[in-house]
């Protein structure tokens, strides 16, 4: 298995519901290339559990991400007409309404295929029909793409592990300051803290130090 990191990140054209309640066709990322740091993540269905604890995370550090010039895209392989049908839904009601960032519709799972987060797979029987393995929804994958459109982070929890959103701003922090400054980010380096430079002399400097 191969894995998505320092390669461009898989293209698509999708249907997606924005701004908590608009649908718009051909919805892409690559919208965002030359522009905008992405932080697109995968959950596996709506109207479930855990699922909107992650959705309302990402929407209170929206904010956060929009500091650092990110925007946040959320896909599954609900229809469109399902993520429209949640977002009405209150939050005291088990709903998601209140999240205004994308929400894609990847109804013919080729998204969740193409980033390696499906749960199942497709085959031809001896009859030649299609069939499926698997529940055939999205792992819960996160993807980092910068503004050249490269992934530069990932991360796969299976389907009952949510995430840690605070996670995912501080990787944002760490590949926008290396771009920044040339250097490299060592274990658990936050926003603030001393970076190193990527030589022996650096590594061995930063390991006096601490």
């Amino acid at each position: 298995m191969t894995t998505l990191v320092g390669k461009q990140a898989p293209s698509f054209k999708a249907d997606a519901v924005i701004n908590g309640g608009e649908f718009i066709k051909n919805f892409s990322l690559e919208q965002y290339i030359g522009k905008k740091y992405v932080v697109f993540f995968f959950y596996p269905k709506d109207f479930t559990f855990v699922c909107p604890t992650e959705l309302f995370a990402f929407q209170e550090k929206l904010a956060e991400f929009e500091k650092r010039n990110t925007v946040v895209v959320a896909c599954s392989t609900d229809t469109e007409q399902s993520h429209w049908g949640w977002l009405q839904m209150p939050k005291k009601m088990g709903g998601i309404q209140g999240i205004t960032y994308p929400i894609v519709a990847d109804t013919s799972k080729t998204i969740a295929a193409n980033y390696g987060v499906l749960t199942g797979d497709y085959f031809t029987d001896e009859n030649g029909s299609l069939c499926t393995t698997g529940s055939m929804i999205a792992y819960r994958g996160l993807f980092i793409i910068d503004k050249k459109g490269a992934v530069r982070h990932l991360l796969v929890n299976d389907l009952p592990l949510g995430r840690n959103v605070d996670e995912a701003v501080r990787m944002v922090d760490a590949i926008q300051f290396s771009e920044e400054n040339g250097e490299v980010c060592p274990a658990n380096w936050t926003k603030g803290k001393e970076a190193m430079k990527g030589t022996h002399e650096g590594v061995a400097s930063y390991l006096a130090k601490h």
